[in-house]
């Protein structure tokens, strides 16, 4: 009914003319696409948001599954915060190709997260927002930094990122200290001599001062299994079960990390990975002998032999190249093998 009604008064009639019939489909867009169906139970935490399906009136909406950015901050940040970085297309310093299927992408800024939690410290940090990182899988919390005895201190006053955990909120107090406990609660940072055996920890450095380097994507945490003062270390269970040591003189930062729905996101078009700086990935069997060892022959084939890359190694587990010999002494059991 709809169609017939907006071909006689846009198209049957000439008294419209091209701006109005486009004002006209646009009001039609906007009708008929409005409201999304929530897949997960409706959140109110930012830190855990919901899935969202997108009303299903084109085929790039159809098996389309978001995650609801309604309550995160989606602006511009912090400019002292933030940067421009040089794209490269997947291309190395000569131009050639070193990366497949990567280029474009939207252009968004680079926010310098605080990994050490170490430059604030002893400081009252206040949760400004909960802000979305086109970098990032997981969101990512804008601190204000303030004197936590009441006297002036030369960084009172100053903003920092940091990766934010779920269970974090708008005005919430979170601080980082090396020389004594905290509290536990998501967002302070301390030692990992200073954290009880069961809590889950994220952003864990492998090596004191560095910066955290373990479990910094949506979702991810490790948890504390024991700890061995005598020996200096304690024994974490990573999200993938690996079961690692780690120094405790190493920062880590309480609670899991946000956005643990990105998982069961699905973009459900091929703009959409444009967007993100992914381009097509063509399979070998689609391409002439001359470009990949499985393509050629008379119609479709199965590539005629086992799968490799287009430069002739297996593609399932590839060669073997780690020597037996060579051990991981911070490595307790490893995670679970993909390939049999």
């Amino acid at each position: 009914m709809w169609k017939s009604t907006l071909s006689s008064r846009t198209f049957g009639s000439r008294n419209y003319n091209r701006w109005t019939q486009f004002t006209l489909q646009e009001q039609w867009i906007k009708q008929f696409s409005s409201g999304t169906t929530t897949v997960t139970p409706k959140s109110t935490d930012p830190t855990r948001p919901s899935i969202i399906k997108l009303k299903p009136i084109t085929p790039a909406r159809r098996e389309c599954y978001l995650v609801d950015l309604s309550l995160v901050y989606t602006g511009p940040p912090v400019k002292e915060l933030a940067y421009y970085i040089p794209r490269t297309g997947g291309r190395d310093s000569s131009g050639h190709i070193c990366v497949r299927h990567r280029g474009g992408g939207f252009r968004g800024l680079y926010r310098l997260i605080d990994f050490k939690r170490t430059l604030y410290e002893g400081m009252r940090s206040v949760v400004q927002r909960i802000e979305y990182d086109p970098y990032r899988t997981g969101f990512v919390a804008l601190l204000q930094h303030y004197s936590s005895d009441g006297q002036a201190h030369p960084l009172e006053g100053q903003q920092s990122y940091i990766i934010c955990p779920q269970g974090l909120s708008i005005g919430a107090e979170i601080t980082s200290n090396r020389q004594q406990p905290v509290d536990i609660k998501p967002g302070n940072a301390t030692l990992l001599k200073y954290l009880p055996a069961g809590i889950f920890v994220h952003n864990i450095e492998t090596h004191s001062g560095d910066g955290g380097i373990l479990c910094r994507a949506a979702g991810t945490y490790a948890k504390i299994v024991t700890t061995h003062p005598e020996d200096n270390v304690a024994v974490l269970r990573l999200a993938s079960k690996e079961l690692r040591k780690v120094p405790l003189d190493c920062m880590a930062t309480i609670g899991k990390v946000s956005n643990p729905e990105h998982k069961n996101e699905k973009l459900g078009s091929a703009g959409r990975m444009r967007e993100k700086g992914r381009r097509p990935h063509v399979r070998g069997v689609a391409m002439n002998p001359v470009d990949h060892p499985h393509g050629g022959g008379e119609g479709r084939t199965s590539g005629g032999r086992p799968s490799v890359s287009a430069w002739g190694k297996p593609t399932k587990c590839g060669y073997k190249t780690r020597r037996r010999s060579k051990k991981n002494p911070f490595i307790i059991e490893r995670r679970p093998s993909t390939y049999p």
